[in-house]
């Protein structure tokens, strides 16, 4: 299943990538907290409990992805794109084409929380 949300931020791959990064994830997130760091990637906590996180500098932004998550989650956050070019884009992704509606929810609250943080976080900067 995959997952897109759009954020009214017009920014760039630099400021993405030297922003929004592990150790800015709890000035970022209200349902993410970073239990130990691991070079570039962590051990976090989440909603759905702890797991291993990594992290990676990708062509237009980052990406995470909880590498120890029975489901798989990744997501980016990217610019310069469709399917829109002057917005920054959460793309999330799960490795199941059908899942219970509780955990949709959770999911969508998950991305809720990214929105709400990255807007704050942008413009307090």
């Amino acid at each position: 299943m995959e997952y897109f949300k759009t954020i009214d931020i017009q920014t760039n791959q630099k400021w993405i990538q030297e922003n929004i990064t592990i150790e800015n994830l709890e000035k970022i997130t209200e349902t993410n907290f970073v239990i130990e760091e691991k070079g570039n990637d962590a051990f976090i906590g989440t909603l759905w409990g702890e797991f291993d996180l990594s992290y990676d500098k990708i062509n237009g932004g980052v990406r995470f992805a909880l590498t120890s998550c029975p489901n798989a989650l990744a997501w980016t956050l990217t610019t310069g794109y469709p399917p829109e070019r002057d917005k920054l884009i959460i793309h999330a992704t799960i490795n199941r084409t059908q899942k219970q509606q509780e955990f949709i929810d959770e999911l969508h609250e998950f991305l809720d929380d990214w929105e709400k943080g990255l807007i704050e976080f942008y413009h307090n900067f």
